[in-house]
């Protein structure tokens, strides 16, 4: 009986750990898709996808003015690392590694890169009711929060 009983809840909690990973994993993936937003002068598309890892990545794919006075396409010049300014501005990786905390409800654990100012801030993101994905980047206790409407 006792034998049974242990079987019965291993199996239980076995069933209740998949359930509720497979839950966190749609939870998780929800962020994934296509987004619109305004940060400053800039209006531009970002596409956020999944790692081989499980971690996440967004980089921007369209971006208003992309061009300068003289038709050339502009490039990430207030980037930071020398190696990625000659990147052009609608493929800049806005942040990578980015993970799912089911305990918080939130992504976290990397930081986001800002173009116009040429900085990396620590990241969280969170759906808002309204449906925004809220992203909030903070540096030395100094935070700026821009919302994305998902648009695929």
């Amino acid at each position: 009986m006792k034998k049974t009983l242990f079987t019965f809840l291993a199996l239980f909690l076995a069933a209740f750990t998949f359930a509720q990973t497979k839950g966190d994993n749609v939870v998780a993936n929800s962020i994934l898709g296509d987004y619109e937003s305004v940060q400053g002068k800039d209006h531009f598309k970002a596409h956020v996808t999944q790692n081989s890892n499980g971690t996440f990545k967004a980089q921007i794919f369209w971006i208003e003015n992309d061009k300068d006075e003289n038709g050339n396409k502009l490039l990430d010049a207030n980037n930071p690392d020398k190696s990625l300014r000659n990147v052009p501005v609608d493929q800049i990786v806005l942040f990578d590694g980015l993970q799912y905390d089911a305990d918080d409800k939130e992504w976290n654990g990397t930081k986001i890169y800002d173009p116009q100012r040429g900085i990396r801030a620590k990241l969280t993101c969170q759906f808002q009711p309204d449906g925004k994905l809220m992203l909030k980047g903070s540096v030395i206790g100094i935070s700026e929060k821009v919302y994305w409407t998902k648009i695929k």
